[in-house]
């Protein structure tokens, strides 16, 4: 049951990437010179939960050269990884999309990925799915300041599906 649903989920996101990208190579968006933004962040990790509460630090990469203009809006590969002040530990790949509004940025993104829980919260399987949304502000020589929410949940493939919702500040710097 469980495999199956795996199966599903990375066919659906790999026909949603595959609709999702260009049809023409020359359509492939370079926003800048730079290759490459980092996202350093920290907050804190399941601010909801009293009992399993803790400070988080991480870092996320995104390939500027893999950006691509779709219906959907500008989309973009992230790889990352994160870990609280309990040991607990997130190792994520996906997708984000990006919206611009003036100086304003909205990035929304879906990141599934790997969780250990260390001598944090159970999330109730290794696998996990990440639902961000980002708000940040441009800042001078290629760098943003933003504030992020996003919720870890399983989608029930383990026996329980606790979740976790987080907080972020943000610092993204293109190099």
């Amino acid at each position: 049951m469980k495999l199956k649903f795996i199966k599903k989920y990375f066919f659906l996101v790999n026909l949603f990437l595959l609709i999702s990208l260009p049809l023409k190579s020359e359509e492939v968006k370079k926003i800048s010179d730079n290759e490459h933004e980092f996202n350093i962040y920290t907050g804190m990790f399941d601010f909801s939960d009293d009992g399993k509460r803790s400070q988080i630090i991480g870092l996320q990469h995104q390939n500027e050269n893999l950006v691509r203009e779709s219906f959907l809006g500008t989309l973009s590969p992230v790889t990352g990884a994160l870990i609280t002040q309990d040991s607990a530990t997130y190792f994520y790949t996906g997708v984000q999309a990006m919206y611009k509004v003036g100086s304003i940025n909205i990035t929304p993104s879906f990141t599934p990925g790997i969780y250990n829980q260390g001598d944090g919260k159970d999330l109730g399987h290794a696998v996990e799915f990440k639902s961000e949304v980002q708000l940040s502000l441009d800042l001078p020589k290629e760098s943003q300041f933003g504030f992020s929410y996003n919720h870890i949940s399983n989608a029930s493939l383990g026996d329980k599906n606790p979740g976790a919702n987080s907080y972020m500040f943000n610092f993204l710097k293109k190099f």
